[in-house]
């Protein structure tokens, strides 16, 4: 318990200083859209939204499952295997989420995922009349290895993790329990302890 709580406090000191810049880009829009759209579905109960104002209500709580498809298609999993994993949601058009996937992807390469652990991405709010789309494409170009799961138009996978602005980032340990969540973009530093403490 006492780890998970150092989690949980590790990841809210990230919050503050990244709120503020996620909300400005977050928009009013719908979560979902119109771009490359997969059918993503959910198992168990949906997250209470974010919000960064105080304690997160979600920390502590089952996290969803999620089955859905790529961008070519191929089936994507997230959660129920017993391993703790994090979660990034991404949308093409956010530019907190263009600066933090180079540098993501330059930490993957370095080796920087601690083994054991999983990462997934879930590519969210795709829409054809805004910058940098399509997302496969912009990922494709960036060498993004992560696994992507497609969301849907209604924003579906986003929604269940209670997805508040971009990039979103979640983290489950190994008994499939939340012991964080937070916006906007998150220090490499900062994503590599609390990774290494699930």
């Amino acid at each position: 318990m006492k780890r998970n709580t150092g989690i949980a406090i590790g990841v809210a000191v990230v919050i503050g200083g990244a709120l503020l810049a996620a909300v400005l880009t977050a928009g009013d829009g719908p979560v979902g859209g119109g771009g490359v759209l997969g059918q993503p579905t959910v198992s168990g109960n949906q997250l209470v939204q974010f919000s960064a104002g105080g304690g997160d209500a979600a920390i502590g709580v089952a996290a969803p499952g999620l089955v859905g498809q790529d961008f070519s298609g191929a089936e994507v999993r997230i959660g129920g295997d017993g391993r703790p994993y994090g979660i990034v949601f991404l949308a093409h058009w956010c530019p907190h989420c263009q600066a933090e996937v180079p540098l993501v992807q330059a930490w993957l390469d370095e080796g920087g995922l601690p083994e054991g652990v999983d990462l997934y991405s879930i590519s969210t709010a795709a829409l054809a009349d805004r910058p940098n789309y399509p997302p496969d494409t912009w990922l494709e170009q960036e060498g993004w290895s992560l696994p992507v799961l497609a969301d849907d138009e209604q924003g579906t996978a986003a929604r269940a993790f209670g997805l508040s602005a971009f990039p979103f980032w979640v983290f489950v340990d190994a008994s499939g329990t939340v012991v964080g969540r937070t916006t906007g973009e998150l220090p490499i530093e900062v994503l590599q302890t609390v990774l290494e403490r699930l």
